[in-house]
Formats: C-alpha cells, structure tokens, sequence
C-alpha cells in the first residue's frame, strides 16, 4: 500500500551510494562520468569501432585547441578570449569611461577537460575536426579487439 524509503535491495543501494560517491570523488572522469558545469560541455558515446567524443565549445579559434591522448587519458585544453563587446559611447558619454558590465555568463579563460578512455583504444587512430562550435573527436579502437565472426567448418 505505501511505498519504501530504501529499495528492496539494500546492498544494491549501498553499491549505488558508493558509486556515486566515487564519480563526485574522481578528478578525472570515465567516458561513462558526469562533470556537470564545466568547459566545454561534453557528449561521449563508442560503437564497436570508435569512441566519439563531441565537445561543444562555440567562438574558439582552430589553432587554439589542444588535443592529445597519453596512455588512455585524453586532454582538450584551450584558451577562449574575452568576448565582450565594445560599446559605442554616445555624444553625452564620456569616451574615456569603462564599460560596466551587468551580466557575464559566457565562460573566458583557459581550459581543460580530460577523459579516460578504455583500454582498447588506438592511439593512432584519432581524428579531430572543429566545425560550427563543435569539436568532434574521434578514437578508432584496435583491430585485435573488434568483434569478428568466426566460420565455423564441418
């Protein structure tokens, strides 16, 4: 008739706990962890020949991403200018005085964010293309460990 505060499965809740505990503990985070707030704002899912990672960071030069991957970790790093806006002082303003700023949600400065990968990726096989504010990051996995079908004889 009423429900539970706890699930059935106590043990299965602890494990619960301790899992989260553990990603909000975790400096750098899995393909399968959450950094919530963080720049740029990641999306990550794999396939059984890649591991796609898109990191949405709109207004950056090129040249001015870093991507590496060392040893399954790997690292967008980056510096995003300053964007604001130069106002244009009207005849009664003094064109000397500073701009006051009021609100200033869009993120400047230097960044990183790092992902570990699994284990069976290939460090050769990485791409990355930026288009549209989108940088699109893509890991081949090794061939060795690609599902395959086997014939079988009779």
């Amino acid at each position: 008739m009423y429900g539970s505060l706890f699930s059935r499965d106590v043990f299965a809740e602890i494990d619960r706990l301790q899992r989260s505990a553990q990603r909000s503990a975790d400096s750098t985070p899995g393909v399968r962890a959450a950094a919530r707030s963080a720049f740029p704002a990641l999306n990550i899912h794999s396939t059984a020949q890649s591991v796609e990672l898109f990191a949405f960071a709109p207004g950056l030069d090129p040249d001015s991403i870093d991507v590496r991957l060392d040893r399954g970790l790997l690292t967008v790093a980056g510096q995003r200018k300053v964007g604001l806006p130069a106002s244009e002082p009207t005849d009664q303003q003094d064109r000397s005085a500073p701009t006051t700023v009021h609100i200033n949600e869009r993120f400047s400065g230097a960044f990183s964010r790092q992902v570990a990968l699994p284990e069976d990726v290939d460090p050769d096989g990485v791409s990355a293309t930026y288009t549209n504010g989108v940088l699109r990051i893509s890991v081949k996995r090794k061939e060795a460990v690609m599902p395959r079908r086997i014939a079988v004889n009779a």
